[in-house]
């Protein structure tokens, strides 16, 4: 497998309801995750959240989250900042690498992306994310960079009407989680706003939040009438949720499930995504995500903290999921 930091083959962005997406996930969803995401029908994959200006100064951890390969398409990089100059400066110097889709970070509300008045932070001073918009917008091919939005800060700061504005400006489309930043992930997500943005905006609207099965993704679609899902955690827990939504849709039988077959087969991406590095420790923590709803769950779960080399992951697995 190929493994370059420059997109060659790019697909047109899918927006059916049988075309589920993976969600940028910080710290998961890198070539590797979206390689076995793709193997088990993810229609586009987002990368983890990019530093803008990490990218134009060259920060050594930025490139790496930027590898993928020919079969890795379409592919959106999701980026992050709050300074027009730079995000237009990515765009432009992904376009070079052939890089072609990108979307903008509008929801994180972790310290260290607010520190920067960036992620969420944006929805509090809507000119600036408008202006960052359309200089990424400007910066792009046209209807190729999307936003990923929360409904505001918080409930005394919604922003109701934003993600119509970027439409004005040229969105591609508009991913929303309809959670308040300030939430995280407590509460519910509330649907009806997403219903209530379908029936407004004219571009692609992309569903997202509380999406842990097939079952409520195929729901949310046909309560809010969004054009496709994205799913986030619900991918980490289970990749097959891909293969899982389109059976719902198509009313034919659900995969049968194979843990050990997919354990195996994501070690095997890691291990083609990243021959040049060690990546025991953070494999740990994907594969006890991927183990959850497990009967054995913690039990797997305390081996794997006591994991140091990478044969022994194997050798896990073996322990836990025999071959039949």
């Amino acid at each position: 497998m190929q493994i370059t930091y420059t997109q060659h083959n790019t697909s047109a962005l899918p927006f059916t309801k049988d075309a589920p997406w993976l969600a940028p996930m910080a710290g998961y969803s890198d070539l590797a995750f979206r390689l076995l995401a793709r193997s088990y029908g993810a229609a586009c994959c987002c990368t983890e959240m990019i530093s803008a200006k990490g990218l134009i100064y060259q920060s050594k951890g930025t490139w790496p989250l930027l590898k993928t390969t020919p079969s890795d398409t379409p592919l959106i990089v999701q980026l992050f900042g709050a300074e027009p100059e730079f995000l237009a400066a990515s765009v432009s110097l992904l376009r070079e690498k052939g890089y072609s889709y990108f979307d903008l970070n509008v929801g994180c509300s972790v310290p260290k992306v607010m520190r920067q008045n960036a992620g969420a932070a944006l929805l509090s001073n809507p000119q600036v994310l408008l202006d960052c918009a359309s200089a990424m917008i400007k910066s792009a091919e046209p209807g190729h960079v999307g936003f990923k939005l929360r409904l505001g800060l918080d409930a005394q700061h919604p922003c109701p009407d934003i993600a119509l504005s970027l439409e004005d400006l040229g969105a591609g489309w508009i991913t929303l989680h309809p959670r308040y930043a300030k939430q995280y992930f407590k509460g519910t997500a509330d649907l009806t706003k997403l219903t209530s943005l379908a029936k407004r905006i004219r571009i692609p609207l992309v569903a997202s939040g509380d999406l842990f099965t097939a079952e409520q993704g195929v729901q949310c679609l046909s309560i809010t009438n969004c054009n496709t899902v994205m799913y986030a955690r619900g991918a980490l827990r289970n990749p097959q949720i891909f293969q899982e939504h389109k059976a719902l849709l198509n009313a034919t039988p659900l995969p049968e499930k194979n843990l050990r077959e997919l354990l195996c087969q994501y070690l095997h991406f890691v291990e083609l995504a990243y021959p040049d590095r060690d990546q025991t420790k953070r494999m740990r923590g994907i594969l006890a995500a991927l183990v959850h709803g497990e009967p054995r769950a913690k039990e797997i779960r305390r081996a794997l903290c006591q994991v140091e080399e990478w044969s022994k992951l194997y050798t896990l697995i073996d322990q836990f999921f025999p071959a039949k």
